[in-house]
């Protein structure tokens, strides 16, 4: 796992500068601390940082071909490479390593663009091809591994693994997109392709760019999608034994490394199927590593260690304490942009605590989307169920007023959520689910925003990321659409980018093999009633992994990997809420109503409601505006916030 950086000149004739893309590389060390390398031409610098994994000798990047015509720059693992490097020698092409990255350069030159789609695994790279001219970028299919890129006034393209090494770019602009800061207050964090600032994106999962020179920037070309359609004919049964021989292979592609390597356990299903299966796999005990709080609501070490225990592994675990909140800061840092999923901390912990003991970590991630795990997922089921058999437009003047009138419950379980409920069914499926994901409601969204911003959103709607999903989805399936959706946007955009920064942070490569996306391929044509049947999801999984896992890990309730969030600002954090949220880093940025901020966080410490949610948003924006105003005025040479409220106009 490294970090990339490039910069290009799309103008004939147009320089690099060597200097600013050393800096660029540095700013990414974190994510490659075992060696760098740049490689500069005419117009042309590709910059490197190394986590050393597979072929530790003579995997050093930039990497060239044969004649020095073709160079790689790359983060990420390609697991079927010794399959292509087999099948690249047959066609002619001489490799001087055994490593992965080289396979990219001959793929390039035998299959052009092509070749993306002939790589197995999590990765961004960049390669430049001299002969023609030409710099070819491609993201992986799920998006595992992140490409940010903007392009400059002077005409450069410049791309970066993390969003820090282009914000080192002295004439990137670091005006706001308005219409990312919706999309925060709505779901937690930015979706693909935006980022918080204008003019800077990100590459969607399953895309590329193909740049020339004295060309315009190109439109994100797709070379993948994920298809629910033609569904597989298997009983349950066949169904069990297939998904679990598709894991197992999955699992064993991803245990290749000359390093120490382990896996998470969380003691859910996910996590739990990893590490058995790597059982299997391993001839000597497996690393697992573990994260537990002190409050028991939030503890699932239980669990975890009934499944350490069982497979004897090396199991190293560690308590989160419930005040252990210091790393607010550094997470805005950590992030580079506005990211709100609290769950970044305990998983900044775990990686942590794996890094002490391995350098590749597998985890259990993305099984709840492609298994149908979320609770979420039932009640949206459960309610389509309702507007199946009601008119939109009788639900909207029926439940429309109910859900505007009925009384806020957050203290009281889900079922009794009324006004939730009431919400969900004056609207149509894809609003019902923006609805429910969403970390605050339309209403609390319009009464925070200032006037200048809602003047600036316009007709914006975050929704409108779902309505252009839900038109590329290739089913009618309600499960299947919801499961795309939350693939398109809370996989990639929250899950993803946690576990990446979290992991790259500390220079630990994480795997997944539940993303593996032959396996992904094959659970999408899967009925749902295998996936989710009744209240139970993962069905046709949790069946499948009995034999390996204690039933009360299968079948015990789905806790979430949070802080007590509640807790914290009514307790340690309170004397922070009013001196930061009130402050004049958020008065200054001229987005809220300063007065609902007041009464969110008067109503929270009274125990009227519970704002937690809404309040780390708001908690991790101030953190994200005050890290930019100190990093503009280390720019500026001043330290003041309204040094960067003149930087970054709103």
């Amino acid at each position: 796992m490294c970090g990339i950086v490039g910069l290009f000149s799309m103008a004939v004739g147009g320089k690099v500068d060597t200097a600013l893309l050393e800096k660029m590389n540095l700013e990414q060390r974190h994510r490659g601390p075992d060696g760098d390398g740049i490689f500069v031409d005419d117009g042309i610098g590709l910059g490197h940082t190394r986590l050393s994994i597979i072929d530790i000798a003579s995997g050093h990047q930039p990497l060239f071909n044969e004649d020095d015509s073709v160079v790689v720059t790359y983060n990420g693992e390609i697991y079927n490479f010794p399959e292509l490097m087999d099948e690249l020698q047959k066609l002619g092409h001489r490799f001087k390593t055994r490593c992965d990255t080289e396979v990219i350069v001959h793929a390039w030159e035998e299959w052009g663009e092509a070749c993306v789609s002939r790589f197995r695994g999590m990765f961004a790279f960049a390669v430049w091809d001299s002969n023609q001219q030409v710099l070819f970028i491609a993201r992986d299919r799920l998006g595992i591994k992140p490409l940010f890129y903007t392009l400059l006034d002077d005409g450069c393209f410049a791309f970066s693994s993390e969003l820090k090494a282009l914000k080192v770019l002295p004439t990137l602009s670091r005006q706001l997109d308005h219409s990312s800061v919706q999309d925060y207050f709505s779901l937690g964090y930015v979706p693909e392709p935006k980022t918080i600032y204008k003019n800077t994106y990100k590459m969607r999962p399953g895309h590329t760019l193909t740049l020339h020179r004295n060309g315009s920037l190109p439109e994100q070309t797709a070379y993948w999608d994920l298809s629910f359609g033609d569904s597989i004919t298997l009983s349950e049964e066949e169904a069990a034994e297939e998904l679990v021989s598709r894991v197992k292979e999955a699992v064993n592609i991803r245990m290749v490394a000359e390093v120490p390597l382990g896996a998470f356990l969380s003691g859910g299903v996910d996590s739990g199927a990893v590490v058995a299966m790597m059982a299997e796999h391993s001839e000597s005990p497996v690393n697992t590593c573990s994260i537990g709080f002190d409050v028991d609501s939030f503890d699932e070490t239980d669990y975890a260690n009934k499944v350490a225990d069982r497979y004897q592994t090396n199991h190293f675990e560690q308590t989160v304490a419930s005040d252990d909140f210091s790393l607010v800061d550094q997470l805005s840092q950590l992030y580079d942009e506005p990211y709100a999923d609290s769950s970044a901390i305990p998983t900044y912990r775990v990686c942590q605590l794996a890094k002490g003991q391995v350098t590749v970590a597998l985890s259990g991630d993305g099984g709840d989307e492609h298994l149908a795990g979320y609770r979420r997922y039932c009640w949206h089921m459960n309610e389509e169920r309702l507007r199946g058999r009601i008119p939109l437009g009788v639900r909207q003047k029926v439940f429309g007023p109910l859900g505007r009138f009925y009384p806020k419950a957050d203290w009281a379980p889900r079922v009794f959520r009324a006004k939730t409920t009431f919400e969900a069914l004056a609207r149509n499926s894809v609003d019902a689910y923006f609805h429910s994901v969403s970390l605050t409601s339309d209403q609390q969204r319009s009464d925070l925003f200032s006037d200048t911003l809602k003047r600036s959103l316009a007709d914006y709607d975050s929704r409108e990321l779902f309505h252009y999903y839900a038109d590329k989805a290739d089913t009618k399936d309600p499960l299947s659409l919801i499961q795309y959706l939350d693939i398109k946007t809370y996989l990639v955009g929250d899950i993803l980018t946690k576990v990446d920064r979290a992991s790259m942070a500390h220079g630990l490569e994480v795997r997944v093999p539940l993303l593996d996306h032959l396996l992904v391929e094959w659970i999408a044509k899967l009925p749902s009633g295998l996936k989710l049947r009744g209240q139970n999801g993962k069905h046709v999984f949790k069946k499948a992994m009995e034999p390996y896992l204690p039933h009360d890990v299968l079948y015990r309730k789905k806790m979430g990997f949070g802080v007590p969030l509640a807790q914290w600002f009514r307790g340690p954090l309170r004397p922070l809420l009013k001196t930061r949220l009130l402050g004049p880093i958020m008065e200054d940025s001229g987005l809220f109503q300063m007065s609902t901020i007041e009464t969110l966080i008067e109503q929270h410490l009274s125990g009227v409601r519970d704002h937690s949610t809404p309040i780390w948003s708001l908690f991790m924006f101030e953190a994200f505006l005050r890290s930019e105003a100190e990093s503009m005025g280390q720019k500026t040479g001043h330290s003041q916030s309204r040094a960067f409220t003149t930087a970054v106009p709103v």
